[in-house]
Formats: C-alpha cells, structure tokens, sequence
C-alpha cells in the first residue's frame, strides 16, 4: 500500500507538476536572458580554464575545472549510461530528442542557479560553501526554506543515490564478471570512504581526472561507431526525429507520455534546474560570479548533448533496446556496445559505469556535506552522515530498495519545487550580475565583481571589497 501511494504521488509530481514547471520556466528564463546558454558558449570555455581567481595566500577555493568536475561527476552516471537506455526502450527513439530539448532549455536554469550559488556563497576556512539552501537564506531571508532543502537533497542524492549508483555498478559488474555482490559492496565502500575522508580537496582531485578521461574515451568510440555506420546516420536521425513528432505516437496514445520520458530521464541525467548542481558551483574561485553560472550550463550540455547523446547513437545503432524487451537500462547499454564493438566492450562499459557511478557517489555525498553543514556545522554531524553514506552504498550493492527509489523520487521532486521557487524570485538578481559581467566584456575587461555591483541586494558574505583575500585587481594581476 506505502509503495501503490508513492508511485501515485510521484506520477502526479514528475507527470504534470514537475515536468511542466521545469520546462515552462526554463523557456521563460531562456527569452528573459536572451538565451544566455546559447550566446555564451564560447565564453564557457575560455573561462573554464581560467587561472585568475587566485588569493595572494594561495588558492582557497576549487579551481573553475574542478568545481566543473565535481559538478560533473554528480550529474554523470547512471543517467547517462542506463538512463537512456531505459527511455528509448520505454519511449522509442523520440525520447532522445527530448532530451536535447531539456538540456538546452534547462541551461538557462542552470545558469541562474549557479550564478546565484556564486553570488551568496559563503568563505569558510580553506574553501566556500553555498548553493539552494544558502541563497535561500540569504537572498529570500527565509531560512526554514533552506533547512527544508537541505533536507530533501541531503537524502536523496547523499543517501539513496549513492546507493543507486552502486547498485547499477553491482548490476553491471555481475552481467560482465559475475562479481560477488557483498564483494563488489565492500570495495566500493573501502573506496568512497577514502575519498570522502578526504574532504572537499581530495573530492576535487579524483573528479577531475576520471571524469575528463572517461567522458573523453566514452565519446571517441561513439564517434568511431558513427564513422563505421555512417551510411545508417540519416535514417538514425530520421528515427529520432519521426519518433518526436510522428504520427504513428500521435495515434498510438504514446506522444505525450513519450514526451515525459524523455524530460524526466534528461532531467535526471543532467539536472538543470534540480538544485544540486549550484552546491558544487559555490566551492569555486572566480573573478565573477556568472564565470561559474557559465561553467555549469556548459556541464549540463557536455551531459546530455555530448554523453548522452553518445549512448543513444550506439544503442539505436544495434536495435538492442528491441531485441531484449524488458531488459534493464545498463544491460540494453552493454548489449549495444559488444554488438557494434565486440565483446570487450561490454567489459569496458562495466569499467566505465563503475567510473561514472562511483565519481556519482563522490559528487553526490559532498551535496549532502555542504547542507548538513548550512543545517548545523558539526564535525560529529558529518562523521555521521559519512557512515550513513558508505552504508547507502553497501545497501546499493546487495539490494533492491524500490521503496527507497520511490521515496527518493518525492525528496526530489519536492527539493526541485522549493529551488524553482527560489530561482523564479532571485532570478532579477542573477540578471543584473549577467548585465554587469556583459559590460565588463565589451569594455575589453576581464570581469570582476564586488558587493556594490549589485545595488540594494543583501545578504552576501563574500564579494567585498575589503575581503581578506586578495582583491580581484591582485588576483587578475597574479593571472598576467
């Protein structure tokens, strides 16, 4: 009965509710920013690699890149591997399409996310902490707000997420070795407990050499299975298409809920607009807050343009969704790469979800750090919700937790509720900062930003120009 009431409650959540708001107010933010996402993307990688924001007593946050890796490593895993899988096969190839379309709408929600995450982020010690429950806080003064996010991602990707990864890693390591589940368990807790023990630098360190690596070899070989079908390419693309718009969904009934997988699995695979991503975003240095607005929308489309897309193309290559109905999303994945790839493939695919999902695992536990420290700084609190982790991911690798999975759902849709709320209100801030930061680069500047940029807004801790740390001006010097 508590499972039929879940699944009730999270059908009405994530197929009218959640889906709509996200969509609905993506477009609007896309035309209220002038397609910021799009206009940009130059600009998101020149400063990605920027090296400027560096305080004359060293580096006290992450660098650009390594905010953009831990980022990253959160949003790249099971979404991208057996996420797509299990849309095409539950909607056909029409679902990739909408997945495009929710990336690119949703980096506007990104944008502003993050922006915002970098606006009211807070210093403390070697590095910063922000995100949702921060500028909610702090912009909104509504602090019961903050704690309530807090909260809900605080479960749902530092707990049950992290067992999902671990348990798609489980899956996929028994289809391709035939692992020991309790096995397979107890390294991957051995393993996270060496990284999260590490704190915030160590998390910084491992994600940004796997992810690079990993997302750079993982498309090599979609675009070597491309060149090898490239006669196939137009009908691949006619599929997708035809699937998005065709008749045959329209009369089938399907179209609309064809439409919603696709949202929702490119939703969970590259999270705009979910609230998880800014937490990241906050622990970088930058010279202006919208250099790290600009670095996250590009993850979100390295995501699900560039990853995701690479799943789809092997998979709708090798008809496997078709040929093993019912299978699960990561075994449709490993079937589609040994047929177009061989059979070691299907081994390098149980490596690269043991890679993805793991850097998963990482992302995700520090989201659930930085707001069980907004919540109550406690290093007990923390050690606590350390072991909590490494028994989620335990948990992960022996079980099936649909309950979990469908308590998660609700976490996450209402942790999505509560950021749109609070991007809606604080997105003329986030505005005027993206006004401020266009100025600088027409005048020839490389941008900077203080509190007074941003006339009559409250509540930043950081940005002033009396901050401890280096001034921008010593900062953009060091950098020449």
């Amino acid at each position: 009965m508590i499972q039929e009431a879940l699944n009730w409650i999270n059908n009405l959540f994530w197929g009218w509710i959640l889906v709509y708001a996200l969509l609905g107010l993506g477009l609007w933010f896309s035309i209220k920013f002038r397609f910021v996402q799009f206009r940009y993307i130059p600009e998101m990688v020149r400063v990605l690699f920027d090296k400027r924001a560096i305080s004359a007593e060293g580096k006290k946050g992450t660098s650009p890149f390594q905010a953009f890796a831990i980022s990253t490593a959160s949003r790249v895993g099971t979404g991208n591997l057996a996420g797509v899988a299990a849309a095409i096969a539950t909607g056909g190839p029409g679902a990739v399409f909408w997945m495009w379309i929710v990336a690119m709408v949703g980096g506007a929600s990104s944008f502003i996310e993050s922006t915002l995450a970098q606006i009211y982020k807070v210093p403390e010690k070697n590095q910063y902490r922000g995100g949702p429950a921060y500028y909610m806080e702090k912009g909104l003064n509504n602090r019961k707000l903050g704690i309530a996010f807090a909260v809900a991602i605080t479960f749902t990707y530092g707990l049950v997420f992290s067992a999902v990864q671990s348990n798609t890693i489980r899956l996929a390591f028994e289809n391709s070795f035939d692992v020991n589940r309790l096995l397979m368990g107890s390294l991957l807790v051995v393993f996270s407990a060496l990284i999260i023990f590490g704190g915030l630098k160590r998390i910084a360190q491992v994600t940004q050499y796997i992810i690079p690596f990993m997302a750079i070899f993982y498309i090599i070989l979609a675009v070597y299975v491309l060149i090898n079908n490239f006669s196939a390419i137009p009908d691949m693309f006619g599929q997708i298409f035809q699937g998005a718009f065709g008749l045959r969904e329209v009369a089938g009934g399907t179209f609309g809920g064809m439409i919603l997988i696709g949202v929702k699995r490119g939703l969970f695979s590259n999270e705009a607009g979910m609230g998880s991503a800014p937490n990241a975003a906050a622990t970088s240095e930058v010279t202006h807050p919208v250099k790290q607005g600009l670095i996250q929308t590009l993850g979100v489309f390295t995501d699900t343009i560039l990853i995701c897309s690479a799943t789809a193309v092997i998979i709708l290559f090798s008809g496997s969704y078709l040929e093993n109905p019912g299978a699960d999303g990561i075994v449709i994945t490993q079937m589609a790469f040994e047929s177009q790839l061989g059979t070691w493939a299907s081994i390098f695919i149980a490596i690269a979800i043991l890679l993805f999902a793991f850097s998963s695992i990482i992302g995700n536990y520090y989201y659930g750090e930085t707001n069980i420290e907004f919540i109550k700084a406690s290093s007990r609190n923390i050690f606590i919700y350390r072991l909590a982790v490494l028994g989620m991911v335990m948990f992960g690798a022996l079980a099936k937790f649909d309950i979990v999975w469908s308590l998660a759902d609700l976490s996450m849709g209402v942790m999505i509720l509560i950021n749109l709320y609070a991007i809606t209100r604080l997105a003329p801030v986030a505005f005027t900062a993206m006004k401020d930061y266009a100025r600088q680069r027409k005048e020839g500047k490389d941008p900077v930003f203080y509190q007074d940029h941003l006339p009559g807004v409250k509540g930043m801790e950081y940005w002033r120009r009396d901050q401890d740390i280096a001034s921008h001006e010593e900062q953009k010097r060091m950098g020449e």
